[in-house]
């Protein structure tokens, strides 16, 4: 058996979309657990779209995540280079001409225009699928130069067999039947000299020995067109798998427009996600493990676990609130070392905390909050919570805040923690309990209106800490603020 060599083949037209990334951990994994390579290669030639320095953003949004190529243009196997389109325009055209040398493919003088006018015919007629008319098939040598007088450039069709079968064995989806009689005459080589995707993807996958093609359904269309190229070449075409479309939480295809969902891998960097949550929620995105009781993976513990039998033959819905907790596991499992590293860059971003504190006390602050954060970006608003003094309550907490019993409770606390000498867990707790004693209140009712008027939330860390970071003033100040007896 040939060493498994898999791709992941992005377009710099953009930045590493999450949809993307999934493709390429699934690619990585199947190279990994098969003892093979994982390539990386730039499909460029869309040129009036490429984005300067994409690809390089989408190489080192994929390191971030632990993707790491093994052949790429910034690392290339001199065998197999060069790993973008542009830099081998020659070689397509070459290619394409030897099919028309062949009698296999042949080039098409039609303007856009008249493609145009062909369509809206066939639509006129009932044809709900294009197919090229094949009007430029048995043009004359006359009628070919009339066209080249008139200063047009002809592009390069390939001749589909009619009525070939092009079905083949899907790795995800098992058996799936195409008939190249439903393709038609499609076009290899634009009249510019730039491959189309369906020809380019089939040298470059051929020269570059790819065994196994894992990417999205979108692409199961343009399959059988790629089966004809491979066929008409006499090349053995790589096992192809197409993964299932990921949707969002109304079961609709995920949608760069969909703003309830974050795009782009970047982003999630950016907003304090990190890259092991990042990777261990994608992997479950279309892979269900054998042992499926358990959540956490390792990038080691996924590349042992993958198969392709495991892979979804349904949607995959992108869970926010799943991939919220699982970042929030991971935030705990740090180190706390490694979490003050992390969490740095954006408590750098928090102005007021510089003025308070110096940087050792920022950090001990910070590991207050570790086990409450979603995100490292969540810091600043749990800082704010406690720093940004607010009187304005929702429903549910005035309702609280306006019972004799808790007034009773702010007006007690705020006037005892004058008396503590120091602040800290214990004698906070011991005042607790002693105010608890003298009031008869005790749990939820004597604790929720305190977090209530020091946070604006029902939830979250432990009140010594709170009264710790305000100091005794803002404590005491915050705790009868508003109150009316």
């Amino acid at each position: 058996m040939n060493k498994v060599r898999v791709r992941y083949a992005p377009s710099p037209t953009g930045y590493l979309h999450i949809g993307g990334a999934r493709s390429a951990l699934f690619n990585y994994l199947y190279a990994k657990k098969c003892n093979g390579d994982f390539i990386l290669r730039i499909e460029d030639t869309d040129i009036e779209r490429n984005i300067p320095g994409a690809d390089e953003s989408q190489i080192k949004d994929l390191e971030w995540l632990g993707i790491y190529a093994d052949e790429s243009p910034y690392k290339p196997n001199e065998k197999y280079a060069p790993y973008r389109q542009t830099e081998k325009l020659d070689l397509y055209k070459k290619y394409a001409y030897e099919l028309v040398e062949r009698g296999l493919a042949y080039e098409c003088y039609c303007s856009e225009e008249e493609l145009a006018e062909m369509k809206e015919n066939q639509l006129s007629n009932g044809v709900k699928s294009f197919k090229y008319d094949r009007h430029c098939l048995h043009l004359t040598k006359e009628e070919k130069q009339k066209y080249i007088d008139e200063g047009r450039k002809p592009s390069i069709r390939l001749k589909v067999e009619d009525n070939a079968d092009l079905s083949f064995d899907d790795l995800v989806r098992g058996h799936v039947k195409f008939n190249s009689s439903d393709i038609g005459d499609f076009v290899i080589l634009k009249s510019n000299g730039i491959p189309t995707y369906n020809f380019a993807v089939v040298i470059d996958d051929h020269i570059m020995e790819i065994t196994h093609v894992l990417r999205g359904e979108e692409h199961l269309s343009n399959t059988p067109k790629q089966l004809e190229i491979y066929r008409y070449f006499g090349w053995e075409p790589p096992k192809f798998g197409h993964m299932t479309i990921i949707v969002n939480e109304k079961g609709k295809k995920l949608s760069k427009r969909d703003n309830n969902i974050i795009q782009f891998v970047s982003q999630y960097r950016e907003l304090g996600y990190l890259p092991e949550a990042i990777i261990n929620f994608l992997f479950l995105l279309g892979f269900t493990p054998k042992d499926n009781n358990n959540e956490i993976y390792s990038l080691k513990e996924q590349i042992e676990t993958f198969n392709l039998e495991g892979l979804s033959t349904s949607p995959s819905m992108f869970d926010v609130s799943k991939l919220k907790w699982m970042n929030s596991q991971y935030i705990k499992l740090m180190d706390n070392e490694k979490y003050i590293k992390s969490i740095s860059p954006f408590l750098d971003k928090i102005d007021y905390l510089k003025d308070k504190f110096t940087l050792t006390q920022r950090n001990e602050l910070s590991l207050i909050f570790k086990q409450e954060l979603n995100t490292l970006s969540d810091i600043k608003k749990e800082f704010d919570d406690i720093f940004i003094a607010n009187d304005e309550f929702n429903q549910e907490e005035n309702e609280i805040l306006n019972k004799d019993s808790s007034k009773l409770i702010l007006k007690t606390l705020a006037n005892r923690i004058q008396n503590i000498e120091t602040l800290n867990k214990e004698s906070i707790n011991s005042l607790f309990k002693e105010i608890q004693k003298e009031l008869g209140l005790k749990g939820k009712d004597f604790y929720m209106p305190i977090r209530i008027k020091l946070t604006h939330k029902m939830h979250g860390i432990e009140l010594y800490n709170i009264i710790t970071i305000l100091g005794k003033e803002e404590t005491s100040k915050r705790l009868i603020s508003g109150l009316i007896y």
